[in-house]
């Protein structure tokens, strides 16, 4: 049938049709939502991504636009900034209006943004006819390959493919071990057939070895005659006819100069880490040091596949191995799988495992998961997805959780509690002295302790969770062990667990990795997850050693209690600890400025772009505020030009609140000031050019313009307010 067809059925019973395409293939076959197809799927590994051991890859979806609304995740959107320029701004989507309760369809934190980005600029340096040339040269030599296989006799399972043959033969384990001894990887199907996959990088050479190991001994005709016979091995019903990436980009970078110089255009719009201080509070954006990344380049990691046989990846899984046990004793648990791709799915992992562990002592029923008002919206997003039913417990006013609620709500609770989930330090920036009680109520009414390791950096080497009561927690290597963030990802989210819920760690059948036969079934499509960039989490630990990590820790510390001390004078600090210290983050109160002057967190943040800096994180886990993280990695010196700053900002505010500046034109309403509305003929604002663009004199050394002004929030319907729907909304 074709896709047409296919889709005509399902379509006209009232289902919905979601097909797996590849995306190579794509150029030759007709789009799937073409032929009816309402969610279309698949992985753009294929364009010019590294196999890595399993990852990091970027899976893709795309949906009708009545659908648009509805996918997970994070979405670009277009817009106009306040001159009306053309700008771009992630949109309002399913994540941020949907995770509520049992509703969540999502818990995605982590994207795989830098891989999106590498796929995509494989499109635009290839164009539509570059593609289009690859597939079809693809595609030929697979026919070549399947003509010169039938010439010999040997039966092709398939009649239509792509780049994908199954093979019947004799003896599969016999072929395997030839095409082995002869440097190729066949997939392995069954006892009598072999699966064999071409791509770009396949040859004329190629082919003619596996004619040899496929053909065991016969000959095949040559290879010029074999492939002048071969035609197309899809329907022709199925041929493309529509048109396909007919924007400009994917049409004009086609020689090396010209990307290079596109790639460094797009660069130079950004405000990265090689530029200033990121202070984001809960992400902790820290140096990836160039020693760190070189081991990700080496063919050794990138280019091995995923279920190549474990005689050839010896010494990636020795590497495994050793870093899995130098979180073990980060973390003081007793074990850790590496195969979530992120934290949010590391938090999904170590739920379904504490539901194992329950069901393996015959407590099935236990399904309320505990979650202070606090925490990050992919807490309860993760319970909703595995069938847990979220009960929120409140928190107090210096920011703990309430432990007389908690206590409470466990002992109600206590016959169905399966688990409570705690960030520490809190996502309030503080050391919540009550930690240690937390978890042994939670034990006491038979529940498990998740303890989420967002904020680990302000614990390795200080405290552990797994020594101090978790059961259960998730680390983000691009956090705390140094794998960059990439816009989004890759992520690593490993799930670390004490003795008892070792055995229920994931396996992933789908290549033979049984860890145990009582573990969770997959959680990624590869048993490591996103295996090539592990090197860069073992080169950071391997280097800087116990006292290096526990230093690291210490320093991170120091930093954001600098912060907040020199700060405090000029913006309250929303929540402390003991003697008014702060762990790793502190939240900014903007609340009574705003109150006062009408000047918001986001006109801070807009005119910290003047000033050269990343903004920190906005309203999250407090509408209003302003959640700033140095991490270890900035000097002193840098810290001090963040504070001035601020301090400077402060200035302006108090200038709106005597009147000297505009309560709506001022340098903070107007923020960020580009290049091109400072040297405008026209200037009709109140403050002078000088101010908006050099309000500090260092700036005249080194200036970051922003590429466009401030983006309009609503336009086109779309008001991005905080990534996370905040605690409330389950309450």
């Amino acid at each position: 049938m074709t896709g047409v067809q296919t889709c005509a059925l399902p379509i006209s019973k009232g289902a919905m049709v979601i097909a797996a395409a590849d995306l190579l293939a794509l150029t030759l076959i007709e789009a799937p939502g073409t032929w009816g197809a309402d969610v279309v799927v698949g992985n753009s590994q294929r364009f010019g991504v590294p196999l890595g051991f399993g990852g990091p890859h970027a899976g893709y979806m795309g949906t009708k636009d009545a659908f648009k609304r509805s996918m997970p995740g994070r979405l670009v959107g277009v817009t106009v900034d306040a001159q009306g320029k053309q700008a771009y701004r992630l949109a309002l989507q399913t994540r941020e209006q949907h995770i509520r309760r049992e509703k969540a369809t999502s818990n995605i934190c982590t994207a795989q943004v830098l891989l999106a980005v590498i796929a995509s600029m494989y499109a635009v340096y290839h164009g539509p006819a570059g593609l289009k040339q690859i597939a079809e040269r693809t595609h030929r030599l697979t026919g070549t390959l399947a003509a010169g296989l039938k010439q010999m006799g040997v039966a092709i399972a398939n009649s239509t493919f792509f780049d994908t043959l199954t093979i019947n033969v004799a003896d599969a384990a016999a072929v395997h071990a030839a095409a082995q001894a002869a440097g190729y990887n066949l997939r392995e199907i069954s006892a009598t057939q072999v699966g064999v996959s071409l791509d770009e990088t396949a040859t004329r050479a190629d082919v003619e070895a596996l004619w040899t190991i496929l053909g065991q001994g016969k000959t095949a005709q040559a290879f010029d005659a074999t492939e002048a016979s071969v035609a197309d091995a899809f329907p022709a019903a199925l041929a493309r006819t529509t048109s396909y990436l007919t924007h400009p980009t994917f049409n004009r970078y086609h020689a090396e100069h010209e990307m290079l110089r596109y790639l460094r255009s797009l660069a130079d719009k950004d405000l990265a880490l090689d530029r200033t201080m990121i202070p984001l509070g809960s992400c902790t954006m820290k140096l990836n040091a160039t020693s760190e990344m070189i081991p990700v380049t080496w063919p050794e990691f990138s280019n091995i596949h995923p279920f190549a046989p474990n005689d050839q990846t010896v010494g990636y899984r020795e590497m495994i191995d050793q870093l899995e046990a130098m979180l073990c004793a980060a973390t003081g648990y007793d074990a850790v799988s590496l195969q979530p791709n992120a934290g949010s799915q590391g938090e999904y992992a170590g739920l379904l495992i504490i539901q194992a562990y329950h069901q393996s002592r015959g407590e099935a029923h236990r399904n309320i998961c505990l979650i202070p008002s606090s925490a990050h919206g992919t807490n309860p997003a993760s319970a909703s997805m595995v069938g847990m039913e979220v009960v929120v417990v409140a928190c107090d006013d210096n920011g703990n959780v309430d432990l007389a609620d908690l206590k409470a709500k466990a002992e109600k609770h206590s016959a169905n509690l399966a688990a409570a989930m705690v960030t520490y330090p809190s996502t309030h920036g503080v050391f919540e002295e009550g930690i240690q009680t937390l978890c042994e109520i939670v034990h006491a009414h038979g529940g498990q302790v998740y303890v989420d390791g967002a904020n680990m950096n302000a614990l390795v080497g200080v405290a552990a969770p797994g020594k101090f009561g978790g059961d259960v927690s998730h680390l983000n290597l691009h956090k705390t062990f140094c794998i960059p963030h990439g816009g989004g990802g890759p992520g690593v989210g490993p799930v670390a667990v004490g003795a008892h819920l070792a055995k229920f760690l994931p396996n992933q059948r789908s290549n033979g990795y049984v860890r145990s036969e009582s573990g969770i079934s997959a959680v990624s499509a590869a048993p490591f997850g996103s295996a090539s960039i592990l090197p860069i989490s073992w080169m950071y630990i391997a280097m800087m050693g116990a006292e290096g990590l526990k230093a690291a820790t210490e320093t991170a510390i120091l930093a954001a209690n600098y912060i907040a001390k020199r700060l405090a004078p000029h913006y309250p600090v929303l929540y402390t600890g003991h003697d008014g210290l702060v762990a790793h983050e502190c939240i900014l109160d903007l609340r009574p400025l705003t109150d006062a002057t009408g000047i918001s967190n986001e006109d801070v943040a807009k005119r910290l772009i003047d000033f050269g800096f990343h903004a920190p994180t906005m309203s999250f886990p407090v509408p209003g505020t302003l959640m700033i993280e140095p991490t270890e990695s900035e000097s002193q010196a840098e810290l001090d030009r963040f504070i001035d700053a601020m301090i400077a900002i402060r200035e302006e505010i108090a200038k709106v609140a005597s009147g000297e500046f505009d309560a709506k034109d001022n340098p903070l309403k107007n923020a960020p000031h580009t290049a091109e509305v400072l040297v405008a003929n026209e200037w009709n604002h109140a403050y002078g050019r000088e101010l908006a663009a050099y309000p500090v004199p260092a700036l005249r050394k080194q200036k970051y313009w922003a590429p466009v002004g401030r983006a309009d929030n609503v336009y086109g319907d779309r008001n991005l307010f905080c990534a996370c729907v905040p605690m409330s909304d389950y309450e």
